[in-house]
C-alpha cells in the first residue's frame, strides 16, 4: 500500500497541492486546523477560503503574466482555476470569482475523491519525523506552534514580522537619458562592477516637492492583528523618514554622495534616488530604502515624480505588512524541499510568493514534485520560460544575494514579465522595421507568453504528465 503525502494547510496552495498528488494516483491526507483553530482573518471553514479580493486578477495569456500563468495551470488539470472557471463573475478582462461558491466547490470536490482525507485540528509543531513526504502550505497565518518549530529548525530569527517592501521597477522603462549606472564612490563590492546602482537626481525644488508630497499622501492602515508586530530589521517607511524632518531623506536613502551625473557634471545633485537590481535577469531594480505604506494609487502617482522614472512601470509596489514566509533560496532546493530535512516541502505564500493564483501555482507544482516522488520518479523542473518556471527560479535561487542586504534581501514577489529570461529578438512590425516604446514593450510581452507556451507544452509531453477532468463535485 502507497504511503500517503501529508498536506497541511487547507489553502489556495494546499488545496492544489492535494488535489494534484490525488490525481497522481497518490493518497493524500490534508491536514486544516479551521474550525478547531481559527485565523485572525478567515470567516469560515471552507478550504480555499478567500480572505481579501475575490479577483485572481488578469486572464489575458497572450499579453499579461497573470493570464499566463492561469492558462499553463489549466493546461494542468488546476483544482483552484476549474472552480474558479465555473463560479467566475463578471469583471472584465479579469478572473473574479463568487468566493463561497469557490470555496465551497474546492472542498466539495476534495471531500469526495477516493484519495483524499481531510483532517481537522493543529498541526501543534513540525510533523512527526516518520511523515517521509511532507508538504507545508500554511500561508502567511501560520499558526505559532508551527512557526517555532520552523524557526527552531531553520535557525531563522524570526518568521512573523512587519515585512517592509521597497517598489520594484522594470529596467527597461527607466530613462536613461536622465538616470546612470554608478555606485557610490565608485566601489565594486562583492560581485559588483563599479556601476551596480541606476541613480535617478533631483535638483532642490524637485525634492522639496516630493518630501512635500509623501507627507500629504494617503496611507495604509494596518490590521488590528498587525499593529503590535515589530518592523522587520527596523526598517522605517519613506514618509516616516520624511516626517522626522525635510533634510532626512537627503542623509538616508537619498544621500547624494559619491557620485557625478554623466549628463551633467557640473552640476550635483541635491538628491538622489538609487535603484538597485534585484534579480539575476538583471531586469528587475528595486528602489532602495523605498519601503512604504503609501496607497498603491499613490505611489504611482508619487513615485513617477522622481527623474528618470518619469514613466516607470512597477513589477510590485511597496508595503508594509504582516507576513510570514521563508528565506528560501536560502532554506529550499529546486523542488521546494527543505534542504536540512528534504522530507519536508513549502508551498504557496510561506515561500515567498504572492497572490492567490502564485500561490496555487506553487502548490501544483509542489503536489506534482511531492507525488512524483512518492511514485520513485523525479519530475523534471518547469522551464524557465514559463510562468510556472519563472516563479519557481524566483523562489528558489532567482534573487540577488549581496553582502549588504544578507539573506533577506529576497522578499516576496507576485509573478511578472520581470521574473522571465528575455527574448532576444527585436520585435518588428509587418514590414520588418524595428517597433519602438509601447508597441515593442507590448511586442516583448507577446514574443514571452508565445515562448513559454510552447515549451510548456513540450515540457507536458516530455514528463507525460496527462490531468484528468474535474469531477462532479465541483460544479
Amino acid at each position: 500500500m502507497t504511503e500517503p503525502v501529508h498536506v497541511i494547510g487547507g489553502g489556495l496552495a494546499g488545496s492544489e497541492a492535494a488535489w494534484q498528488i490525488a490525481q497522481s494516483g497518490v493518497p493524500v491526507m490534508l491536514h486544516e486546523m479551521r474550525p478547531a483553530r481559527m485565523t485572525e482573518a478567515h470567516k469560515g471553514q471552507g478550504l480555499a477560503e478567500l480572505v481579501c479580493s475575490n479577483s485572481f486578477r488578469s486572464d489575458d495569456s497572450d499579453s499579461n503574466a497573470v493570464g499566463l500563468i492561469h492558462h499553463e495551470m489549466r493546461q494542468l488539470g488546476s483544482l483552484i482555476m476549474a472552480c474558479g472557471d465555473r463560479h467566475q463573475v463578471p469583471a472584465g478582462s479579469a478572473l473574479a470569482v463568487d468566493r463561497d461558491g469557490f470555496s465551497d466547490a474546492v472542498t466539495a470536490a476534495l471531500e469526495a475523491h477516493p484519495r483524499v482525507t481531510i483532517a481537522r485540528g493543529e498541526m501543534a509543531g513540525l510533523p512527526p519525523e516518520e511523515w517521509d513526504n511532507v508538504i507545508i502550505a500554511t500561508g502567511p497565518l501560520t499558526s505559532p506552534a508551527l512557526a517555532e518549530g520552523i524557526r527552531g529548525l531553520t535557525g531563522e530569527t524570526s518568521l512573523a514580522f512587519f515585512d517592509a517592501i521597497a517598489p520594484i521597477v522594470h529596467r527597461e522603462s527607466v530613462d536613461m537619458e536622465t538616470a546612470w549606472f554608478q555606485s557610490r564612490y565608485d566601489k565594486a563590492g562583492p560581485g559588483g562592477t563599479g556601476a551596480d546602482y541606476l541613480n535617478c537626481p533631483m535638483d532642490k525644488a524637485q525634492y522639496h516637492a516630493f518630501v512635500e508630497a509623501l507627507l500629504a499622501a494617503e496611507k495604509t492602515e494596518f490590521k488590528e492583528w498587525e499593529r503590535d508586530t515589530p518592523y522587520f530589521d527596523g526598517c522605517l517607511p519613506i514618509e516616516v523618514m520624511a516626517e522626522r524632518g525635510v533634510e532626512t531623506l537627503r542623509h538616508g536613502p537619498m544621500k547624494p554622495v559619491g557620485l557625478t551625473n554623466p549628463h551633467d557634471p557640473t552640476v550635483k545633485p541635491y538628491a538622489i534616488v538609487q535603484l538597485r537590481q534585484d534579480n539575476k535577469l538583471g531586469t528587475l531594480f528595486n528602489m532602495v530604502g523605498f519601503q512604504t505604506k503609501l496607497k498603491h494609487g499613490e505611489q504611482g502617482r508619487i513615485f513617477r515624480m522622481i527623474p528618470g522614472l518619469e514613466n516607470a512601470e512597477f513589477a510590485r509596489l511597496g508595503g508594509i505588512h504582516r507576513n510570514t514566509y521563508l528565506n528560501s533560496p536560502r532554506l529550499l532546493d529546486g523542488r521546494l524541499r527543505l534542504k536540512m530535512r528534504r522530507s519536508l516541502r513549502f508551498a504557496g505564500q510561506i515561500t515567498g510568493c504572492e497572490g492567490y493564483v502564485e500561490s496555487a501555482a506553487v502548490g501544483l507544482l509542489a503536489g506534482l514534485f511531492a507525488s512524483r516522488e512518492r511514485l520513485g520518479r523525479e519530475l523534471a523542473l518547469p522551464p524557465s520560460t514559463t510562468a510556472l518556471g519563472a516563479l519557481l527560479n524566483h523562489i528558489t535561487g532567482g534573487h540577488i544575494e549581496t553582502i549588504d542586504a544578507g539573506p533577506r534581501s529576497y522578499q516576496p514577489m507576485n509573478i511578472n514579465f520581470g521574473l522571465f529570461p528575455p527574448v532576444t529578438e527585436a520585435p518588428r512590425d509587418e514590414s520588418g522595421k524595428r517597433l519602438r516604446g509601447s508597441e515593442k514593450a507590448h511586442a516583448r510581452k507577446r514574443m514571452i507568453t508565445a515562448r513559454a507556451k510552447q515549451d510548456l507544452a513540450g515540457w507536458i509531453a516530455a514528463q507525460n504528465l496527462r490531468p484528468a477532468a474535474l469531477p462532479d463535485a465541483a460544479e
